[in-house]
């Protein structure tokens, strides 16, 4: 059945009732590819919320690389894991704004007509670590809208309970969808496993990316002193004014990353840009670094291990250059260093990170909102490396300036991406 694109925004149902069907950008496994083949418009039966789930009406959703992943069905099929063999077919959208519309068995703390955005980590209920460590250590663990059937790109979604936060009122609906997965990794990183204090002094990669800009702003909330690497000297100006106390633009340096093929000769040349290079961060920062924020791998985790002050902590999320990492293991046990691994966020933090974006301290960082009928290409706008920072897609919301309720910061728009 054709869907009209003109009336995903409108429903002839109130809150509280469900339709029978809504339109979805859907994967599935027989078209597994490029994104614009990938990502088809169907006409999908709603999912009934079960023991404390819920629906929520998607106002706008955020894009993330994960669906680039989840459309070429590399490093592996989404379809294989998580809940998709039960359904069949994959949603994307990790990143979502929206408002409560039915409420499951069991919830009490949510009700129907909530605004609301969502975080992207799920786990069962029954897993004893979700009770007592941390739901991130649960085996059942995986992340909503990649791992799981129903995300954030259509006009329902359904979720767990715990992944509901009140959407900041001084934002608009594609706002709020914006920043969820990126700014609540920065903020475990930082804030849980490298329990950052004023006066630390940080070393941040892509600082003006999805991951740095929030990186950035959590320094300068917290106190720390942190420098930049980016791209450009237009983009070190944003990370300036996002509370950097100053950025290196990369290409002065780009003789340290690493490619795992160097001979001895193109290794040692190498190392002696990495020494430059750390000096550089020490002119600014006045020490060396407490912390790196990693998420690049390969290409400059020999530097990062190097830079990182005696008994600093490297902290990583991501592999973006490769996970095949070597380093001088020396410079790690002879100076007592840390590697430190994260991996998105659980409810709490997710929760105490939101508050920041509420009291206007950290703010969403977009590029460009698009309307529903612009998920294939984001993503494919992704892939090809043609987009400039976070892309944020309109469903329920028909204008980009709709769901501010309140007087407050709003998001910076500006191009970004490392």
């Amino acid at each position: 059945m054709a869907i009209d694109l003109n009336h995903v925004s409108r429903l002839d149902v109130e809150v509280g009732e469900l339709p029978k069907t809504m339109a979805a950008w859907v994967i599935r496994e027989e078209r597994l590819g490029e994104p614009k083949d990938a990502f088809q418009l169907e006409e999908i039966e709603v999912p009934e919320p079960r023991a404390f789930e819920v629906i929520v009406r998607v106002m706008a959703a955020g894009v993330n690389y994960n669906n680039v992943w989840a459309a070429l069905g590399q490093p592996v099929s989404v379809m294989k894991y998580g809940d998709h063999p039960e359904y069949g077919h994959h949603i994307g959208g990790s990143d979502a704004s929206g408002i409560v519309w039915k409420v499951g068995p069991g919830v009490t703390r949510w009700k129907p007509g909530d605004q609301v955005v969502i975080h992207c980590n799920q786990a069962s209920y029954e897993d004893p670590e979700v009770h007592g460590l941390d739901p991130m250590a649960a085996p059942s663990q995986r992340i909503w809208g990649y791992e799981t059937t129903w995300g954030s790109f259509a006009q329902f979604t359904k979720v767990q309970a715990q992944q509901l936060l009140h959407k900041p009122a001084g934002l608009t609906w594609a706002e709020a969808a914006s920043y969820g997965l990126a700014y609540f990794t920065a903020y475990r990183m930082l804030i849980t496993r490298c329990n950052m204090r004023a006066g630390d002094r940080v070393l941040i990669w892509g600082a003006a990316g999805g991951l740095g800009v929030f990186a950035t702003q959590l320094c300068a909330t917290a106190g720390a002193h942190c420098v930049g690497v980016v791209s450009s000297p237009q983009k070190g100006e944003l990370v300036e004014r996002l509370g950097a106390v100053g950025y290196i633009d990369r290409n002065e340096f780009s003789g340290m990353m690493r490619t795992g093929t160097e001979t001895p000769e193109q290794e040692k040349a190498r190392f002696q840009v990495c020494r430059e290079f750390a000096k550089r961060v020490k002119s600014i920062l006045g020490e060396l670094p407490d912390i790196v924020f990693e998420h690049v791998g390969q290409a400059t985790f020999p530097t990062s291990v190097y830079t990182v002050k005696p008994f600093g902590k490297v902290v990583i999320c991501a592999a973006t250059t490769g996970f095949n990492l070597d380093f001088d293991v020396r410079y790690l046990w002879m100076k007592q260093k840390e590697i430190i691994g994260s991996h998105f966020a659980n409810a709490y933090e997710c929760v105490k990170a939101n508050e920041l974006i509420e009291s206007g301290q950290i703010r969403p960082v977009i590029w460009r909102t698009m309307g529903f009928e612009g998920v294939a290409e984001a993503h494919q706008l992704m892939l090809e490396n043609r987009h400039l920072g976070k892309i944020a897609i309109l469903v329920g919301a028909d204008s980009e300036d709709l769901g501010r309720t309140a007087e407050g910061l709003s998001a910076i728009y500006a191009e970004v991406g490392g």
